[in-house]
């Protein structure tokens, strides 16, 4: 069972180079899988800085204009020969039996099956900015409900930083759509979920997950697109409602919900809201409060997010009847 990983990268040279390097010291024999490079565009084209490297498996480089991830993970696909892929981002490390645990998951079962890997935080995670600590924390947490049976592995789930799945039930699903900027891998999820796919999480195939993010702006903005492709998804997958991103308004605290229908309601209004709500998450911090630092990360990502969700949705009115539907689908689904 031949296997193709697919990595894809963006002005990254360095940590692509370290998790090449990484996949070179394999316990899977190097003629049991090749490694698909597709450079999105760098500044400096990436194979420039691989070509001098000494690697025992097979390297293959693809180079696109820049056209986001999910054009280069599909194109990545496209051109893969192993008959299992495997995702995984170029910041990522990995241990030497991480495609070997991969590979075992889907030996297992000839069924169409998604194998989720855990990410847990590189240790140097405690220096960076506390966006990305929350970030790490939020994974610790979900893999911790899988682990004890609390949360259910569905597609929605799906990580493009450790995932694997059979290539031929990629390619029946469509794989990933180039047009979805965020969230391209929550949906490539849902579609092999209607497939029949079963996800399983693996405690043991994991990665190790820095940052090179250091910019509030950039975290803050990403919410916000992660708003506006989720509504999209949406729509796409209506039949879904465990990816709506209504959902999101009930994971949080009942106190911060009113911030929240705000945000969604009044969006020029609470950005300089949520702006003051950070500064007074960074005190915290800064205090040792770390548990209240992460919860009040929660309440201004979600802040921001569905802001992005209002702007999909385009008018107050189309907002609260989207709401509307999700409530019925909610609650007319489980009664009380």
């Amino acid at each position: 069972m031949k296997l193709s990983v697919v990595v894809a990268t963006f002005n990254r040279p360095v940590l692509l180079e370290r998790l090449l390097l990484q996949l070179g010291k394999q316990t899977l024999r190097a003629d049991q899988f090749e490694v698909v490079v597709v450079d999105d565009g760098s500044r400096v084209p990436a194979r420039v800085g691989l070509a001098s490297l000494e690697l025992p498996f097979r390297l293959r480089v693809e180079e696109q204009a820049n056209a986001g991830a999910a054009a280069a993970r599909h194109r990545g696909a496209l051109v893969a020969e192993g008959e299992l892929l495997l995702i995984t981002d170029d910041d990522m490390q990995v241990p030497e039996d991480f495609l070997e645990q991969h590979v075992r998951l889907h030996a297992e079962s000839p069924a169409p099956r998604v194998v989720v890997g855990r990410i847990r935080p590189d240790p140097s995670l405690s220096a960076m900015p506390l966006f990305e600590r929350w970030y790490a924390h939020r994974l610790e947490k979900m893999a911790e409900g899988f682990s004890s049976g609390r949360v259910k592995p569905r597609g929605n789930f799906l990580f493009t930083g450790n995932v694997s799945m059979r290539r031929a039930d990629y390619l029946a699903v469509g794989g990933f759509d180039p047009a979805l900027k965020r969230s391209e891998d929550l949906e490539l999820g849902l579609k092999l979920e209607k497939l029949g796919a079963t996800t399983v999480f693996a405690e043991h195939a994991f990665t190790l997950h820095g940052s090179d993010h250091t910019e509030l702006a950039t975290w803050l903005q990403r919410a916000y697109l992660y708003g506006i492709y989720d509504l999209r998804i949406q729509r796409k997958h209506p039949d879904m409602p465990h990816a709506d991103p209504w959902r999101f308004m009930f994971r949080l605290s009942p106190a911060a919900r009113p911030l929240l229908a705000l945000a969604a309601a009044a969006p020029t209004v609470t950005r300089p809201l949520s702006s003051l709500a950070w500064r007074a998450v960074e005190a915290a911090d800064r205090l040792g409060l770390e548990k209240l630092a992460f919860a009040g990360s929660s309440v201004v990502y979600q802040m921001e997010y569905f802001r992005g969700v209002r702007a999909e949705a385009g008018s107050l009115i189309s907002t609260v009847r989207d709401f509307a539907r999700y409530a019925r689908t909610r609650w007319g689904a489980h009664p009380g």
